[in-house]
């Protein structure tokens, strides 16, 4: 049963960090491209970690908790580090694919009340 657990979690673990590559390679603009590997990459590392543990944990004599140290490093570190590159992007104007948002009317503002 150990083996099935830890074969499906590198399976997915492995799906998940190959389609973040792939959206990495192949997404169209900055933005797309900063999604890919925050969200799959970190789901398939954590997946892969996952394994690492039940692994470990069974043929060692306790926990392995090493894995669980790095898991918690890369689900803080992965979000913190995509929001600062997307913040930069934003003050440097990288351009987007995405359509810009329409600017509400400079006539009529939400302050003021219809006669």
């Amino acid at each position: 049963m150990q083996e099935i657990a830890i074969s499906v979690l590198i399976v997915i673990g492995a799906a998940f960090t190959f389609i973040g590559s792939l959206g990495l390679a192949r997404l169209g603009d900055f933005y797309s491209r900063l999604h890919g590997p925050t969200k799959a990459t970190t789901l398939g590392v954590g997946a892969l970690l996952t394994a690492s543990v039940i692994h470990f944990s069974m043929e060692g004599e306790g926990i392995s908790l090493h894995e669980l140290l790095v898991t918690v490093f890369l689900f803080i570190t992965a979000p913190v580090s995509a929001h600062l590159l997307a913040k930069t992007a934003l003050h440097l104007r990288v351009r987007s694919i995405a359509p810009p948002p329409r600017v509400a009317s400079s006539s009529r503002t939400g302050n003021e009340r219809s006669a």
